[in-house]
């Protein structure tokens, strides 16, 4: 079953049981790939990997809005918890990210294969790492360790 298939299965059963947080979740998250899908200059197929890229998207907004909410005091808590419950909703459907041990071993490797000793080219770096681990690395992250790694060098 494909995660569209998947999300409306998700959005029935939430009906069903009477669960507005996550028929209100599936709904938002629906909502935005349809926007996708008829957005001008979209001509391709909708496959999982868009779903996740829809739901990335969604988590990374949500993510952002929790410190905004935080600074309201007591009128934003409501709002935080609702933003808390759809982020790990979301994480449902994303590859796990890799760890600082994992990411750090992966971003020294890549400088070695890469042959790169200058921090001038950690763009690059972070280009090749992105092709291959979208969604499971953030690019601040291999940014921010690589050019430890290369200071140290």
């Amino acid at each position: 079953m494909g995660l569209e298939a998947e999300l409306d299965e998700r959005l029935r059963q939430a009906i069903k049981a009477r669960d507005t947080r996550t028929a209100d979740v599936v709904r938002m998250l629906k909502t935005r790939l349809q926007e996708r899908r008829t957005a001008k200059g979209f001509a391709g197929e909708v496959d999982d990997a868009l779903v996740r890229d829809v739901i990335a998207a969604y988590k990374k907004q949500l993510q952002k809005a929790i410190p905004e909410f935080e600074k309201a005091g007591e009128r934003g808590r409501a709002q935080i918890a609702q933003l808390r419950f759809e982020t790990e909703f979301c994480e449902r459907y994303l590859p796990r990210g890799l760890d600082e041990t994992a990411l750090r071993a992966l971003v020294r490797d890549r400088i070695t294969a890469l042959a790169i000793t200058d921090p001038k080219q950690v763009g690059r770096l972070v280009g090749d790492i992105m092709k291959t681990h979208k969604g499971q690395v953030e690019a601040g992250d291999v940014k921010r360790l690589a050019e430890e790694l290369l200071r140290k060098a």
